[in-house]
């Protein structure tokens, strides 16, 4: 287990983790997430905040995130949910407004990332990363509970990346990234993407704006509750992203 004594002590009392979770029907998958993340920070002693960005899930997402709140208190976690579906790109950009933290980590909220968040602060303090994005293609990451259409689907999706890109990076299309507040701000400002493709544009625009880039290998497993939201619409968007940033990159 990555050691949780860091080189920087003076740095780590003041650093502070925003964890931004958007949510569609996530009401069985959120207590878990959210439950996971107090004991990972919890035992560190590093400091955080949750931040629920909930799109108006039908299911009662919002209504369960109250309950939370209720529980872990409103200084972990804070609501700051939209009243339609928008996007995620700009659920993210939502919740970095609200953020108070200087580095800000983003995930999915569906159980599918099997590693503790604590790796991907302890990789940003071995080279003082300006980002640290999670990798399944690398290392011992993988991918675990998908059919062989969706293993396809992705295997063939960043070999494309990263033929036509050249990123520098294994895994474009990943969700679970830490970044510094100031070098997100900055990406945010230079990309144009809303949906899925959004996280493949901030590796790309990293690059650009030469940013370091540390990769921590993770775990990917299927959703535990709940449907996949990857759909046509989402595979043709990616086609069409993927296109528009090989002809402006």
């Amino acid at each position: 287990m990555a050691s949780r004594k860091s080189s920087h002590p003076n740095r780590d009392r003041v650093d502070k983790y925003s964890v931004l979770l958007p949510t569609y029907n996530e009401r069985e998958n959120l207590p878990l997430i959210v439950w996971l993340l107090v004991k990972y920070f919890g035992e560190s002693g590093y400091n955080y905040e949750v931040i629920v960005i909930d799109d108006g899930s039908p299911d009662g997402t919002l209504e369960v995130a109250e309950q939370l709140q209720k529980i872990y208190g409103e200084d972990k976690i804070l609501l700051r949910p939209r009243a339609k579906k928008l996007g995620l790109g700009t659920a993210y950009i939502h919740g970095m407004r609200h953020a108070t933290g200087n580095f800000i980590i983003i995930m999915d909220a569906d159980l599918s990332h099997h590693v503790s968040v604590v790796y991907f602060v302890v990789k940003q303090k071995e080279a003082n990363y300006d980002l640290v994005s999670g990798t399944r293609y690398r290392g011992n990451g993988g991918v675990y509970g998908w059919d062989l259409r969706r293993k396809l689907i992705s295997r063939g999706a960043n070999y494309l990346t990263q033929v036509l890109l050249r990123p520098g990076a294994t895994d474009l299309t990943g969700s679970f990234r830490l970044y510094k507040k100031k070098v997100l701000e900055s990406l945010v400002e230079h990309c144009v993407s809303k949906g899925y493709v959004f996280q493949m544009e901030m590796i790309v625009r990293a690059r650009q704006l030469n940013y370091t880039v540390g990769e921590v290998p993770i775990s990917f497993v299927d959703r535990v509750y709940g449907e996949s939201k990857l759909g046509g619409n989402e595979i043709v968007s990616f086609v069409k992203g993927l296109l528009t940033l090989f002809a402006t990159t």
